[in-house]
């Protein structure tokens, strides 16, 4: 547990008794911990402002208290800049083979999360578009002088043609995080956490988050498609959404070399994430030129 961590806890002033103190693992940008006082447990969350990942943390607390009062995330029960404490959650953190088993349940939550929230969220609206934010971090590759800036036009290129690849939508308020561990299931229901992207966007980005992330076939991507749209999605859903692919891993390859410059959270490899996100995005172009011709 970092120096001085304790101490600003226990200065929340939002705490009932003597309270107990353990660090959480999972996040790369954030530090969360887990705190037991005489009312129970709660989630402490620290995150400072990061411009350069378009993340605002009173928006990510507008959304998350939204999100709540939609029934889809937990209570926010107190919160002052840079910090968020949330009821802790009894319930069992998702890995990828948990999203592939409960695929049904994930459809439907989403289809849920994206149709509800738009009425809970208050203030300007943010929109979050894939495609604008690869071009805002090629911006700040280069300026940042990243080891990468020399594959930057190549990126650029790619993230046009997968733009132009992608089926028009009806705008949604959107997650836009969709790892696995972002959702829990306490056994009755599942529950979404980690808000800091959520935005107005369009739901193939969290349908192609969710399959990408969690390592779908094509024969289970297909069905997840069908569990959310409500039958059979068309070819060009899935040629939209196999692209959509590409460009979740492409955003998410370049989210981690905009960390590699701007970020140093405890234990985290930032060039090796960078790496392999990279592997992956090949790996998944390749695939979906052979499945739907070049793009």
């Amino acid at each position: 547990m970092q120096a001085g961590v304790e101490d600003r806890i226990a200065d929340l002033g939002c705490w009932t008794g003597r309270i107990e103190i353990e660090p959480l693992k999972g996040g790369i940008s954030n530090e969360s911990y887990l705190v037991s006082d005489g009312l129970g447990r709660h989630v402490v969350r620290f995150g400072k402002d990061y411009p350069f990942h378009h993340v605002l943390r009173e928006r990510e607390i507008m959304t998350a208290r939204a999100a709540h009062e939609a029934g889809f995330g937990p209570k926010v029960e107190h919160s002052a800049p840079g910090v968020m404490v949330s009821a802790f959650l009894a319930a069992r953190t998702f890995a990828a083979d948990d999203v592939r088993a409960n695929a049904e349940r994930v459809a439907a939550l989403l289809r849920r999360f994206h149709e509800a929230m738009p009425a809970h969220v208050t203030g300007p609206g943010f929109m979050f578009w894939p495609f604008h934010v690869i071009r805002d971090y090629a911006r700040t590759l280069e300026a940042g002088k990243s080891r990468m800036s020399a594959q930057v036009p190549r990126y650029l290129e790619l993230c046009r043609v997968l733009e132009a690849a992608q089926t028009p939508l009806p705008i949604v308020f959107a997650h836009n995080d969709l790892l696995p561990a972002n959702i829990l299931d306490d056994g009755e229901r599942l529950w979404l956490i980690d808000f800091e992207y959520a935005g107005f966007s369009t739901a193939m980005f969290d349908l192609a988050g969710t399959t990408s992330n969690a390592g779908f076939s094509d024969d289970q991507a297909d069905d997840f498609l069908a569990g959310y749209f409500g039958g059979t999605a068309p070819t060009e859903i899935r040629r939209s959404h196999s692209a959509m692919q590409c460009a979740s891993l492409l955003r998410e390859a370049m989210w981690s070399m905009v960390s590699e410059i701007h970020l140093s959270a405890p234990g985290a490899d930032y060039e090796s994430y960078t790496d392999d996100n990279l592997v992956r995005l090949e790996t998944a172009l390749q695939h979906h030129q052979s499945t739907y011709g070049k793009l």
